[in-house]
């Protein structure tokens, strides 16, 4: 008697509902997340208070390419990389 052999396709096929799941519960998820973030920081502009992730809430005075001025408080400035601002409170 010889042994059945089974289709190369149907083996593949739990590891392709793996890849499936993976996809839509983490990957998928995760690029939409940071698709938003990028969103947001390309339209920070002047007056909106932002947060940054040091946890400093400031208002932005000026948006460069790569930074951004922040007012911290009166007469405190400070420069910071855009990919450090991780929310913006208000919007002026």
């Amino acid at each position: 008697m010889q042994p059945q052999t089974v289709n190369p396709m149907l083996q593949m096929f739990p590891l392709l509902l793996v890849f499936i799941i993976f996809y839509f519960m983490l990957i998928r998820p995760q690029q939409k997340k940071e698709k938003e973030r990028l969103n947001m920081l390309k339209n920070i502009k002047k007056n909106d208070e932002v947060v940054t992730s040091g946890g400093i809430h400031a208002v932005v005075l000026n948006v460069k390419e790569r930074t951004a001025t922040l007012r911290v408080d009166d007469n405190v400035k400070i420069e910071v990389d855009k990919d450090a601002i991780t929310r913006v409170e208000k919007i002026a």
